[in-house]
């Protein structure tokens, strides 16, 4: 598999107007471009292009012999500009909104001379910059399916998202912090009780909740970088796509929610299903059952593969 980090550099402006020079880099996995149907993949907020092989964070979903097979296709992954994995990084970062990214990512497609795609697949944040790619350009994929992730950001993911910010612009171990209120948003009370179920660390003098949780903050802050998760909480707490355009979308829509997702209730992705079914043949539902709310998208992997095995078939 070709994995090396490409660049493409070009000037863009903001729709806030403000113009930044953008080294907008990617990956490839698979086959060589043009020879395959291409799927893209948008990662999500603390992830990157690295989607396959060794250490490839979605690996159990993309790779040789996997659901999404990089020998029949080729994997694009393009990194959203400043989450730092090219060394790149944004300062004013309230300049950025996902309709930005979205504008990017076409432009990074335009560049590289793709016209089309077979597929666009993104979870949470990357999937919704999938939606705001698809209200930009209609005609952009064949099939897509946003998982774990809403065409908008609703009120109670915007309150948590507030909260986010209020940490991450404190001076004490701000990541960290902010990193333990994300994870309890990413999981349940019944994912977390039933795995610590109250059992304390003798040799720490604390729970073995709290210290997997204070593992997870030092660990995110030993691998990423403030500026970064300033930037994609920002991201996450604004994504709009124009509501009255999805109906416009000509991918045939495959919508996957997890029944327990604090961040992206399955009611309100059903919601938008029902409501796209009025209007469109081409959309589908599916949900994910599991105890451990939003980061199931990246735990509960028979169930995901068994659902986009046959989407990818069709």
């Amino acid at each position: 598999m070709k994995t090396e980090l490409n660049y493409i550099d070009f000037t863009y402006q903001t729709d806030s107007l403000k113009e930044y020079n953008i080294p907008l880099s990617y990956q490839f996995f698979g086959k060589d471009l043009f020879s395959a149907p291409i799927i893209l993949v948008n990662h999500a907020l603390t992830g990157n292009s690295n989607v396959a092989g060794e250490n490839g964070w979605w690996k159990q979903l993309i790779g040789e012999d996997q659901v999404i097979d990089t020998n029949i296709y080729t994997v694009l992954c393009f990194n959203i500009p400043g989450n730092g994995y090219d060394d790149f990084f944004i300062d004013e970062y309230e300049d950025f909104t996902p309709s930005d990214i979205a504008n990017i990512f076409l432009k990074g497609l335009e560049i590289l001379n793709i016209k089309s795609v077979h597929a666009i697949i993104g979870g949470s944040l990357g999937g919704g910059i999938g939606w705001e790619m698809l209200v930009k350009n209609p005609h952009l994929a064949e099939i897509f399916i946003p998982v774990a992730c809403d065409f908008k950001t609703h009120d109670w993911l915007h309150a948590q998202c507030l909260v986010q910010k209020f940490l991450l612009d404190q001076n004490d171990e701000p990541l960290q912090k902010a990193r333990i209120h994300a994870m309890l948003c990413y999981r349940t009370p019944e994912s977390l009780n039933n795995r610590f179920q109250n059992k304390y660390n003798q040799e720490k003098q604390r729970l073995e909740s709290e210290d997997w949780l204070i593992y997870h903050g030092n660990s995110l802050n030993e691998r990423f970088s403030l500026k970064s998760y300033k930037l994609m909480n920002h991201l996450l707490m604004n994504i709009n796509a124009d509501e009255q355009k999805l109906e416009k979308i000509e991918a045939r829509m495959h919508l996957i929610s997890v029944d327990t997702d604090l961040f992206f209730p399955a009611s309100e992705i059903r919601m938008c299903f029902e409501k796209l079914k009025t209007k469109k043949e081409n959309v589908f539902y599916h949900e994910i059952e599991s105890i451990h709310g939003h980061d199931a998208f990246l735990m509960e992997y028979k169930q995901l593969n068994n659902i986009i095995k046959p989407i990818l078939k069709i």
